[in-house]
């Protein structure tokens, strides 16, 4: 019970990804049929990296490497998690987006972005540190796309109002999110003693938190017919 509590207040992120996607089942019929319908799946994923990040960490049944200087790393999974969330968000707007010349620009981007993941293999060891410049460079890439996906929106009009379209409070999440987290794992490898200072960790778990809200306020708030 005492390790319940205390896995509930240091780790009080990882709680919320399981309600944020019981949530998105609950509100499953308001966008079934839309290109977030494998959202709920997402959600789950993260929430058992998460999950199984924290027993790699702190339990040593789950550990992968059996030097007690590396017992504890558990940086592969958030490196294939990196890879498979810009793949899945990338997926999103392609889909959302309507002009040809934008959808040509995310499988642009795309590969792009892969290709950055390869060459860092070269450079940094994913077993043990965060492919942190190629998250840095897919980061800036899906900004780009959400760009894109809101100055087609613009050009739209207002159809629908935006508080209601899963697509908006999905999109602003992911916008503020990754506006700052590259970057606070930069400094994290690059500056440890400036995030150790400044307490920059907390700063990524406030960011989480913001995404992670915002996309459970879409679920609540959020109608079919306003979606786009």
């Amino acid at each position: 019970m005492e390790e319940l509590y205390k896995f509930l207040v240091q780790q009080y992120y990882i709680p919320l990804y399981f309600i944020v996607w019981l949530v998105a089942v609950f509100k499953y019929q308001s966008y079934f049929d839309t290109p977030l319908k494998y959202f709920p799946v997402y959600l789950m994923y993260t929430f058992l990296t998460e999950l199984l990040g924290y027993f790699i960490k702190y339990h040593e049944d789950f550990q992968f490497f059996s030097d007690e200087r590396y017992n504890w790393h558990n940086v592969i999974i958030y490196n294939i998690y990196s890879v498979i969330t810009f793949v899945f968000f990338y997926y999103i707007y392609w889909r959302v987006l309507k002009i040809a010349k934008h959808k040509k620009w995310v499988q642009y981007g795309t590969i792009i972005a892969m290709l950055s993941y390869v060459v860092s293999l070269f450079f940094q060891d994913p077993l043990h540190m965060n492919l942190y410049y190629a998250d840095l460079l897919a980061s800036t890439i899906l900004l780009v796309l959400i760009g894109l996906y809101f100055k087609e929106k613009k050009d739209e009009g207002p159809l629908q109002p935006m508080k209601y379209n899963l697509m908006f409070w999905t999109s602003l999440g992911l916008v503020v999110f990754h506006l700052i987290f590259p970057y606070l794992f930069v400094i994290g490898y690059e500056a440890p003693k400036i995030w150790a200072k400044y307490q920059l960790r907390q700063v990524l778990q406030v960011l989480i938190l913001f995404m992670y809200g915002s996309f459970l306020l879409g679920f609540l708030v959020s109608k079919r017919k306003a979606f786009r």
